[in-house]
């Protein structure tokens, strides 16, 4: 039997098994925090930052990310605070300028009140969550998708000699992609690099 510890979310008190992340102690609770880089069926990553929570001591408060950060008993979290929602808005609106028209996107830019506009646009289109690149490596174990480069210049890109091979008997990693950027880059590089039936 796992051991118990209690904390307080939001003013509730929270009883979690220990182990668990702040983000599974707030859904299990049934309390929302919004995410876009995190699966439950994947390693979190802590990337998207929209799930970023206050701690709050009393004395001073921080602000971490709930899918990587431990649970702690005595631990006072909020999940929406002034600080908390300004900075998921400008989160929302650096994202946008990337993938303007994804849906999920503009929920949460309602939701939060960003400015879709703030930000120059640069469609690129994918905003760097990692879900296809850690689904295909952790999950479907084929490495098909990776990361290519680093830094500003960093983006996903599928591995043309394994993807050929593996993606359109898979693709399951498509409809975890928040922008379906994956879909459209798949259907690019099998056009310009996958021989037409294995030929």
């Amino acid at each position: 039997m796992s051991k118990k510890i209690h904390l307080q979310i939001d003013g509730r008190d929270i009883e979690a098994e220990d182990g668990m992340t702040v983000l599974e102690a707030a859904r299990h609770s049934g309390i929302k925090i919004p995410t876009l880089c995190f699966h439950h069926g994947l390693e979190p990553m802590g990337g998207c930052r929209l799930c970023m929570v206050e701690l709050d001591s009393g004395d001073w408060t921080r602000m971490v990310v709930s899918c990587v950060y431990l649970a702690e008993e005595g631990l006072v979290v909020k999940t929406h605070s002034p600080k908390l929602d300004k900075t998921r808005k400008g989160i929302l609106e650096l994202l946008l300028a990337h993938a303007p028209e994804s849906p999920q996107l503009s929920a949460l830019a309602e939701e939060y009140g960003a400015n879709r506009n703030r930000f120059e646009q640069d469609a690129s289109f994918c905003i760097q969550c990692g879900l296809c690149v850690r689904y295909c490596a952790e999950v479907a174990r084929k490495h098909a998708v990776g990361f290519i480069d680093r830094g500003i210049r960093k983006e996903i890109g599928f591995i043309p000699e394994i993807a050929a091979k593996e993606c359109n008997n898979c693709k399951a990693c498509f409809p975890l992609c928040p922008t379906s950027y994956l879909q459209a880059a798949f259907v690019l590089v099998e056009s310009l690099a996958f021989p037409r039936n294995g030929k």
